[in-house]
């Protein structure tokens, strides 16, 4: 399993640095210039010349990549912000934890509706339960985010006065967008737990292990439930991956400090640093959250195990007659 990791980990670097590579070049090629956003339309040449000079701007596109390159290698310096004149790393470092645990909540409240209702669509297979639940997937899979982030806050902000409409500071704050991003995402997880719940409940060894009079509860828990995980693990670990990367949407419609609203400010501004900095901190995110979901397939499946524990060779016990004749 050590070995296992160790590759993936190996692997994830050619990634990174074509990702690098890629919007290093979108950037660099992109229209407009940076020193019109930062220094504004009165800013005079000589103003804008010594702001190409103290970020590189005037240098060709190779080698302004490979000294990003080498900056980051060497010193951990991914440059610093044209706006804030900060580091960008410790401006990603400040908004990580609010994306983290907006990701989190959201992801919880997904498992929680999405699995539940799906165990228990697969089980009760063509009941009212199991049609209210597909009705509901399908409406949460089709409604827009900032459409029902929106709707929830004239709801619960605006006519009841329950929650703060804005904001991401106290749990209060902390409900609207989860539950707007949860039930999202508990949708697909839903219909992911349903197909895979149905087709291992039809397999042959739960015939068997309910003539053997097992529980209904331990069939279905035990047996179906862990063998079902797989793809839906897969699910979470792409919706958590993507969360982490922060929920543009969401985060400017609830006015939250997270990455993604970081990003589109970025953006906006031809922060050339920042925007570079964030797509390859959203990289290894995502790439972290694959190799966690990678590794725990190994414990779920014992087959999947069994391919990277390394098998010892059977021992040759002679018996006395061998011996003898040899």
């Amino acid at each position: 399993m050590i070995r296992f990791i160790l590759r993936r980990l190996l692997m994830m670097i050619p990634v990174l640095l074509g990702v690098t590579f890629i919007i290093f070049g979108i950037m660099y090629f992109s229209p407009g210039d940076p020193e019109d956003m930062v220094l504004g339309d009165m800013a005079t040449p000589e103003d804008r010349q010594m702001f190409r000079d103290q970020y590189g701007l005037d240098e060709p596109f190779l080698i302004q990549y490979g000294t990003y390159i080498k900056n980051i290698i060497t010193e951990g310096d991914f440059g610093i912000s044209y706006t804030t004149k900060r580091p960008v790393i410790t401006e990603i470092v400040d908004r990580f934890p609010t994306t983290v645990k907006l990701a989190g909540l959201s992801v919880l409240i997904a498992i929680i509706i999405g699995v539940g209702a799906g165990i228990i669509s697969a089980t009760r297979q063509y009941s009212f339960i199991d049609y209210f639940s597909t009705f509901f997937a399908m409406i949460g899979v089709s409604i827009p985010n900032f459409w029902q982030g929106m709707m929830l806050i004239i709801l619960f902000s605006v006519m009841l006065g329950w929650l703060p409409a804005s904001g991401f500071s106290t749990p209060l704050h902390w409900i609207l967008p989860a539950a707007t991003i949860g039930t999202s995402a508990a949708a697909t997880i839903m219909r992911m737990t349903r197909s895979s719940m149905l087709e291992v409940l039809r397999q042959d060894y739960m015939r068997t292990a309910r003539s053997k009079g097992q529980k209904e509860n331990i069939v279905v828990w035990k047996h179906a439930l862990k063998n079902a995980l797989i793809p839906v693990m897969t699910i979470i670990g792409l919706q958590f991956g993507s969360l982490l990367g922060g929920t543009v949407i969401i985060e400017t419609v609830f006015s939250i400090p997270g990455l993604g609203k970081l990003l589109i400010d970025a953006i906006r501004a031809n922060n050339y640093p920042m925007v570079q900095a964030s797509c390859l901190f959203i990289a290894v995110a995502m790439s972290g959250v694959n190799l966690i979901v990678d590794v725990l397939y190994a414990y779920v499946d014992p087959r999947i195990y069994s391919q990277y524990v390394r098998k010892k060779p059977p021992k040759i016990v002679k018996t006395k007659e061998v011996a003898n004749n040899a």
